[in-house]
């Protein structure tokens, strides 16, 4: 069953990422409960997460399913058995989906939209590239053009690229991570932006680097923050999207220029925009328009937000 419905989303995507020119890819995610598990394609590479089974499925019988799944995949889609990366994936707190979970430290470039970007299959569990979010970059690239350009919880950096690829007068890249605040800064030098005063980069927690008073004013921010956080680096404070939204838009679109837009996406399954709270700003739902041919059987997979001020 595995196999066949396998070879089926992979003719019908095959097709869409030719036509696209769209080389990185999900063509599985748990489509059967039988088999639950992630499939995303790196150009010739698998990298497959499996989604921890409940407690009510026989632990044994779930390992085998796995193993099986791992067995057919190299045939399937004509890659050597080394092309196939697996990672079993828990439900996460704070930042801990970013944490490192091996020391390969092997790094591939791939493309997306005539640009270039640094993965990392083997080292964490996420990539360095969101594959939902293709959208989502393309609209921050449109966007661009002659504005200045805020990333915030800007993980590698790759919304900074769509952003200076566009044509951004300037871009701040702003993460806590040091180690992503390098690969962002990797990511833009690949795409031929070095660092200077055209493109800052800002090792800072962003709820406090909001709040601390600054005259500088985006006309394009992307602000894209973890579902929740109580990372050490903020001082026993807790972030909760859904409960702290408000406020953090509130913060965020201060620093917008009048005529300024801020895109606000979220992976919360379950996230519900409190309107009424945010009633004097023009909010635009771009949640299905963000949602990739790859991604539609999870169409929770993010919220997207276009938010302004009423003109």
């Amino acid at each position: 069953m595995f196999v066949n419905r396998l070879r089926k989303n992979l003719r019908h995507l095959a097709r869409w990422a030719r036509r696209e020119a769209v080389t990185c890819f999900r063509v599985y995610d748990a489509d059967l409960p039988d088999y639950a598990v992630a499939v995303d394609l790196y150009e010739g590479w698998a990298h497959v997460q499996e989604y921890a089974a409940p407690p009510t499925v026989d632990p044994a019988r779930a390992s085998a399913r796995l193993r099986d799944v791992v067995a057919v995949l190299p045939e399937v889609l004509n890659i050597a058995p080394a092309q196939v990366v697996l990672k079993v994936r828990q439900r996460q707190k704070g930042r801990s989906q970013y944490e490192r979970v091996a020391a390969v430290g092997a790094f591939r470039e791939v493309s997306e939209a005539g640009l270039r970007f640094l993965v990392n299959l083997t080292d964490y569990l996420d990539t360095g590239l969101f594959l939902d979010h293709r959208i989502t970059r393309a609209l921050v690239r449109r966007l661009a053009p002659g504005r200045d350009f805020l990333n915030l919880f800007a993980y590698t950096g790759t919304a900074s690229v769509y952003a200076a690829a566009g044509g951004a007068r300037t871009t701040t890249t702003v993460d806590m991570s040091g180690t992503y605040l390098d690969w962002a800064r990797r990511n833009l030098a690949r795409n031929g932006f070095g660092e200077g005063p055209a493109h800052r980069f800002v090792r800072a927690d962003c709820l406090a680097w909001l709040a601390t008073p600054r005259a500088e004013r985006y006309g394009l921010i992307f602000l894209d923050p973890p579902t929740f956080s109580n990372s050490k680096r903020m001082g026993g404070r807790t972030f909760d999207v859904q409960r702290d939204h408000v406020a953090l838009l509130r913060a965020a679109t201060r620093l917008l220029t009048p005529d300024g837009v801020l895109l606000f996406s979220n992976n919360f399954r379950d996230f519900r925009m409190d309107r009424a709270a945010l009633a004097d700003l023009a909010l635009e739902d771009l949640t299905h328009a963000t949602l990739p041919p790859d991604f539609q059987r999870n169409p929770r997979i993010h919220t997207c937000w276009k938010i302004s001020r009423p003109t």
